[in-house]
């Protein structure tokens, strides 16, 4: 077993590697300027490293990248394996990144609640106060129930 601070450095490593050999080597126009890798995660035995990419465009755009970089498996493994010198050059799977996709719901829930408090701050804008002003009790408030009135000054019961 590997150490988690080789494994580490492994994925750096696989993550510049493929990044520039998408940049500059591969003359696939599937790939273009499209795809950006975000992540690497290698395993702890070293054999297998999972590849996390974002695709700009639509769908038909991030279905041929991701066939684009189904082609090129070898030959980016290849580079990693003369870039890494390690005795097993990992597998490599590459996975579409779910960031994009869950920071534009995050945008959309925060776009929701900013609507929702716009909305009560506008029905609270004309609301008066259920208890009053100042809901608290005061300590003159304290003194009168102590002496036995109330605050009209009549004896209570």
């Amino acid at each position: 077993m590997a150490d988690n601070a080789r494994a580490k450095r492994l994925a750096d490593l696989i993550r510049e590697v493929v990044a520039q050999k998408l940049q500059r080597g591969i003359k696939d126009p599937r790939l273009g300027t499209h795809v950006t890798i975000t992540d690497t995660r290698v395993t702890g035995d070293l054999r297998e490293a999972t590849v996390f990419y974002t695709v700009y465009g639509d769908d038909e755009e991030r279905a041929a990248a991701a066939a684009g970089l189904e082609s090129a498996k070898g030959v980016l493994r290849s580079a990693v394996g003369q870039a890494a010198g390690v005795k097993f050059t990992p597998t490599l799977a590459f996975v579409a990144d779910a960031l994009p996709d869950n920071a534009r719901a995050i945008e959309d829930l925060l776009d929701k609640a900013r609507i929702s408090d716009a909305k009560v701050r506008e029905v609270s804008a004309g609301a008066d106060f259920a208890g009053g002003a100042d809901p608290y009790r005061k300590p003159e408030d304290d003194d009168d129930a102590a002496d036995g009135t109330d605050e009209d000054g009549e004896a209570s019961e």
